[in-house]
């Protein structure tokens, strides 16, 4: 049995991995500050779940706090790996207040590698994102795709967080796997998400907001599919980094379409215009994936939003209060 820490322990990724970990009945020790960048009853109601496991334990802290950080490790020094899916995610958001981003994305990550550093850790695994590919006409997109030109703050800070952890591989021998993900959806997902806000408001029968014309197209991956190459990705590595997507991406109104087929409800659609920092399109290369840890995605992404719509059914009662603002 391995003792694994996992940040962001009550996000919609980290809350699946420690499922995932548990379940092998590791030890998982979890750190989440339970901000509220989202409605934080999702939080909640997804820690809840972990918290009826007796080898998990919560610590409520943020990583960009040193101090809490280092009497942290203090008291826990027998830790495997690190598994750092704490961040800011959202790209406008991260328009309105770059700080909050670079403060959990490239501070936390770097108090983290000093931790690792610090107490003979040898393995790190990093939450990074597809944002940190921009517009590149380039796809589907390989790891060696340049990244130099990022759309967005969120965007550069990731870039930004997998530079320190190139940094720390090379002068202290820190084992590092560095995970693109690419538009994660599924049940108790995050509802700044457009998936979770369509589901929402077409099951409330409120308008949908569409930026741009909805033939933008994204690679949707489903949560339990990223969770399982997460996990996958503890093995010694080096340092890679690698693309985590569905290999399939689906039109914006083909999702709406779907998500009307399982609701038995029609969407009323709002456009606005698109904002700068979204690109057009996402599309994720997987072979180094398939090649390095004998990983595919294996949900259809049909199935994978009947089962957002069947999670949202069954927890409508509080899931259609939750916060959903454009």
């Amino acid at each position: 049995m391995s003792v694994y820490l996992i940040t962001g322990a009550a996000g919609f990724i980290g809350s699946k991995v420690a499922e995932l970990l548990l379940s092998d009945e590791h030890e998982v020790l979890g750190i989440d500050n339970m901000n509220h960048a989202y409605d934080v009853r999702l939080k909640k109601w997804r820690l809840e779940r972990l918290l009826q496991n007796k080898s998990f334990r919560f610590y409520e802290m943020d990583i960009a706090d040193k101090k809490k950080i280092e009497d942290f490790f203090k008291e826990n020094d027998k830790i495997d790996a690190i598994i750092n899916l704490a961040a800011r995610a959202g790209v406008r958001q991260s328009v309105e207040n770059p700080w909050v981003y670079f403060d959990t994305n490239v501070t936390g990550t770097l108090n983290l590698l000093e931790m690792c550093r610090n107490y003979g850790i040898k393995k790190f695994v990093l939450a990074s994102s597809s944002s940190v590919y921009g517009k590149s006409s380039s796809m589907p997109y390989k790891e060696d795709t340049p990244t130099d030109e990022p759309l967005s703050p969120y965007a550069s800070s990731k870039k930004s967080a997998e530079t320190l952890c190139y940094t720390y591989h090379y002068l202290y021998n820190i084992d590092i796997t560095v995970f693109r993900y690419f538009t994660v959806y599924g049940p108790a997902g995050r509802p700044d998400m457009s998936l979770f806000r369509f589901v929402q408001w077409i099951m409330e029968e409120r308008p949908i907001v569409v930026f741009g014309d909805g033939k933008q197209s994204r690679d949707f991956t489903y949560i339990d599919d990223i969770a399982r190459g997460t996990v996958l990705g503890l093995k010694s590595l080096g340092y890679k980094i690698i693309n985590l997507g569905s290999d399939k991406p689906v039109v914006l109104m083909d999702a709406i379409k779907l998500i009307e087929k399982f609701t038995g409800k029609k969407a009323e659609i709002k456009y606005l215009p698109r904002h700068p920092a979204d690109v057009p399109a996402t599309w994720a290369d997987i072979s180094r994936a398939s090649e390095l840890l004998a990983w595919r995605p294996e949900t259809r992404f049909e199935d994978g939003v009947r089962k957002l719509v069947d999670w949202y059914k069954e927890n409508r009662r509080w899931a259609k209060d939750i916060e959903t603002n454009v």
